[in-house]
C-alpha cells in the first residue's frame, strides 16, 4: 500500500505552534550557511517551503519527493516565487533511495525530518554521497529519539541515536560532526502536566497519524495556533545555532539532532 506522505507533511496554511514554526526556520537557516553560491538538493522536500528560501543565495536548487500530492505542492509553492527566484529552482518526482542524478551533481544534499521514513537509509546515504561533488556537504536533521517526549510518527523505520546517526554517515562521509538544538527546559506545572498526558498518549497509541488530527491536540493542550507560511522567510523565527554534541555517546537534552557530513 502506498503510504500518503502528504498527510504527514508540514505545508502551508496547516496549524502549527510557536515552536513548530521555529524548528521549521532553524533547519533551513542552518542549510542557508552551506548553500550560499552552491548548487542544492533537497530529498523528501515535501510542499516545498524551503526552496525559494535557499534559492535566495544558492545557484541552483533541486527538490525531490516521492508523493505525488507534495510534489503538486511544491510546484505550487514555485510558481508563487518571483522569476528571478522562481528560474534557480527545480521540482523532481523521485525515491530517496535511488536519486535520479550523475555522479557530482551537487556541493550540498539535504535531508530534513525524512531519515526515518526510509526502509534503507544506508542506501540514501550512498547515493547522497554519490551525487555530491568532491568537498559536498550532506545534512540530515532528525528529531531524537532519546529526548524524553519523543514519540513516533507514522510510516516510520529508523529513528538514530546520536551514535546511530553518526555511523550512518561516516560509513560514506570523510568526516561527520553531530549538532543538538531545540534543548528541553525545566518544565512549569502546565507543562509537565502536557507532558505526562503525552506520555499516556504515546504508550497507548492514542496520538492521531495526520498533521491535521494533531493540530486539534496541540490547540487543545497549547492554545491558539499560527498557520504556517507558504515560503520559509529570514527572521520568521529566532535562530540559535546548533550545539556540537560528542558522537559516541546518546543525547537525551536536545530535541533536535543535525549530523553534518563532508566527502
Amino acid at each position: 500500500m502506498s503510504h500518503r506522505y502528504w498527510q504527514i507533511t508540514e505545508a502551508p496554511g496547516q496549524k502549527a505552534s510557536r515552536e513548530q514554526v521555529a524548528r521549521i526556520y532553524h533547519r533551513y537557516r542552518l542549510a542557508l550557511d552551506y548553500a550560499r553560491g552552491v548548487e542544492v538538493f533537497e530529498a523528501a522536500c515535501g510542499s516545498g517551503i524551503s526552496l525559494g528560501y535557499l534559492a535566495g543565495v544558492a545557484r541552483r536548487v533541486v527538490g525531490g519527493d516521492i508523493d505525488v500530492v507534495n510534489i503538486s505542492a511544491a510546484r505550487d509553492a514555485r510558481r508563487a516565487l518571483t522569476a528571478d527566484i522562481r528560474e534557480k529552482v527545480d521540482i523532481v518526482r523521485l525515491d530517496a533511495h535511488h536519486l535520479s542524478f550523475s555522479p557530482g551533481s551537487f556541493d550540498l544534499v539535504l535531508l530534513f525530518e525524512a531519515v526515518y521514513y526510509l526502509k534503507d537509509p544506508g542506501l540514501f546515504v550512498t547515493e547522497a554521497a554519490r551525487v555530491l561533488r568532491d568537498g559536498g556537504t550532506l545534512i540530515v536533521g532528525t528529531v531524537n529519539k532519546d529526548w524524553p517526549d519523543f514519540h513516533p510518527s507514522p510510516y516510520t523505520h529508523y529513528y538514530p541515536s546520536v551514535p546511530d546517526l553518526y555511523r550512518l554517515l561516516r560509513s560514506s562521509f570523510a568526516s561527520v560532526a553531530i549538532y543538538g538544538a531545540f534543548p528541553s527546559r525545566p518544565e512549569g506545572v502546565r507543562q509537565s502536566a502536557i507532558s505526562m498526558l503525552k506520555r499516556v498518549a504515546v504508550r497507548f497509541d492514542l496520538i492521531p497519524g495526520s498533521l491535521k488530527a494533531r493540530s486539534y491536540l496541540k490547540r487543545l493542550f497549547l492554545g491558539p495556533l499560527a498557520d504556517l507560511p507558504g515560503q520559509i522567510t529570514e527572521g520568521m523565527a529566532d535562530y540559535d545555532p546548533p550545539r556540537p554534541l560528542p558522537a559516541d555517546r546518546i543525547d537525551t537534552v536536545h530535541k533536535i539532532l543535525y549530523a553534518v557530513a563532508r566527502k
